[in-house]
């Protein structure tokens, strides 16, 4: 399944299920919550890291559906933006060095 399907899908789950789908705000502070669960799993060292991380993309999907914003192309889009970027380690900290 193409990930824009996977958007509409999660988001006419959100309908069905009568969840949120106008207050963008709650859904940034939720997804805020679930990438928190992600982590104490993954600190915790807990068998159910994969299921908070996949909590985490369906609460991304969609917000992105709610925002109209086909999350497969912007990834797409910003992943060859990231591939020609150059960085180097600058202070300790690795640095872009390019504008790409």
């Amino acid at each position: 399944m193409k990930m824009k399907e996977m958007q509409k899908e999660i988001y006419q789950n959100k309908l069905n299920k009568g969840f949120n789908v106008t207050d963008v705000n709650m859904e940034f502070c939720l997804l805020y919550g679930e990438v928190a669960e992600a982590y104490d799993a993954w600190r915790k060292k807990k068998t159910n890291i994969g299921e908070e991380l996949s909590d985490i993309a369906i609460y991304l999907m969609g917000l992105s559906e709610i925002l109209g914003i086909d999350l497969e192309s912007e990834i797409e889009k910003k992943a060859a933006i990231n591939k020609d970027r150059v960085y180097k380690v600058v202070d300790g900290v690795l640095t872009r060095t390019s504008n790409n």
